[in-house]
């Protein structure tokens, strides 16, 4: 691929801001190491841009966060040394500024090839900023507007999936004015057309932020009080006792799935804290399952992420309960280290880190052409 000139953007306002400052900077490093010039997008938890210098350690530093060790990177830049040109020095040239929410910073308005959008949840991978690159006609990667809108509201999400036939956890999707108005009726509901133990999750975040498990009735309302902090529709799911499987997709018309992961733990459930601290959980590529089950995980990933019109990428994760196999939901910017499952799942398919960075950007530069291509 020739050298471009590819801006990320990460931070952003969602619950997930730290998890994407660990995705950018894995996806930085692997852009340098092909020798593409890197232009750092910032957004602030306020949603405005920070840009100029170097606003990922800037974010990283009042987040308090740690980015990948400088050595990590270097030895992603050192294995590909033959490939790599000098990265361009204007690209974190000057100091970092910010610039108000809601508008396009210089940067985007100023010869991009592509942007990586690094960011996750709200405001970031439901079609929002999605949508106003579509308006300054940058390409990017990944879905477009209308996939990610689906793809990051799990009621609409499952709705989408239902109508293609995929087979997804019972659940009842309840409004925040809903719960706040006839407490006794939603509870009833819940009790009638799920039962305990359950899940009550924010239809719009990710990265388990927001979600209970709730053993019991008398645990719904903190549950859902919990949930409606973060949203105004609130999903509550049945309690699945299974294995939990995931997937990465890759492609635009016609994607491919990769070989499939399971994740293991050891706490009642898969929440935020056991999905990022260090050791809580574990992924096994390729999983242990039959080569039939195999097959049909990534028939079944390859149908989701069909259904809802996505494009670039997706990881499709799955629960494995009783020989069942059900569809849980879709990531359209799943987390995006070199250590994360979607690049995991990649590397055990043949495809290391820094050529599936490199695949993605020729996948948005087919998309926006095809885009912009006369009927």
């Amino acid at each position: 691929m020739p050298r471009l000139r590819v801006g990320v953007i990460f931070g952003g306002r969602s619950g997930e801001h730290e998890v994407s400052l660990a995705s950018a900077a894995s996806v930085i490093a692997a852009l340098e190491a092909h020798g593409h010039a890197v232009v750092p997008l910032g957004v602030t938890r306020d949603g405005r841009w920070l840009v100029g210098g170097d606003p990922l350690r800037a974010l990283a530093a009042e987040a308090r966060v740690a980015l990948p060790s400088d050595d990590a990177a270097a030895a992603v830049k050192k294995a590909l040394a033959d490939r790599a040109e000098a990265v361009d020095a204007q690209a974190t040239a000057g100091l970092v500024r910010a610039e108000p929410a809601g508008g396009l910073p210089a940067e985007l308005r100023q010869g991009l090839d592509v942007v990586f959008i690094a960011l996750h949840g709200p405001y970031g991978e439901d079609g929002t900023i999605q949508g106003l690159l579509e308006l300054a006609d940058v390409p990017y990667v990944g879905a477009g507007v209308l996939a990610s809108a689906v793809g990051m509201d799990k009621a609409m999400m499952k709705t989408v999936f239902r109508a293609h036939g995929l087979p997804v956890v019972e659940h009842v999707l309840v409004r925040r004015r809903e719960w706040r108005q006839a407490p006794a009726a939603v509870a009833r509901r819940v009790s009638e057309a799920i039962g305990f133990p359950c899940f009550v999750k924010p239809s719009n975040l990710g990265s388990s932020v927001g979600i209970s498990r709730v053993p019991d009735a008398a645990a719904l309302p903190g549950a859902l009080d919990e949930a409606a902090r973060h949203d105004r529709k609130l999903l509550v799911e049945r309690a699945v006792r299974g294995r939990e499987i995931e997937v990465s997709v890759l492609g635009n018309d016609e994607p491919v799935a990769s070989r499939p992961g399971e994740i293991t733990y050891g706490g009642e459930w898969y929440d935020y804290a056991t999905k990022y601290a260090e050791g809580q959980a574990r992924l096994t590529v390729p999983a242990p399952v039959t080569p039939a089950e195999t097959r049909r995980f990534q028939d079944l990933a390859v149908a989701a992420f069909r259904a809802i019109d996505c494009a670039g990428m997706a990881r499709v994760d799955f629960f494995l309960e009783d020989g069942r196999i059900l569809v849980n939901e879709i990531n359209t910017i799943p987390g995006f280290t070199a250590t994360s499952g979607y690049a995991r799942m990649w590397e055990a398919s043949g495809l290391a880190y820094a050529d599936l960075v490199d695949r993605l950007l020729a996948l948005a530069l087919e998309r926006h052409q095809d885009q912009g291509a006369a009927p």
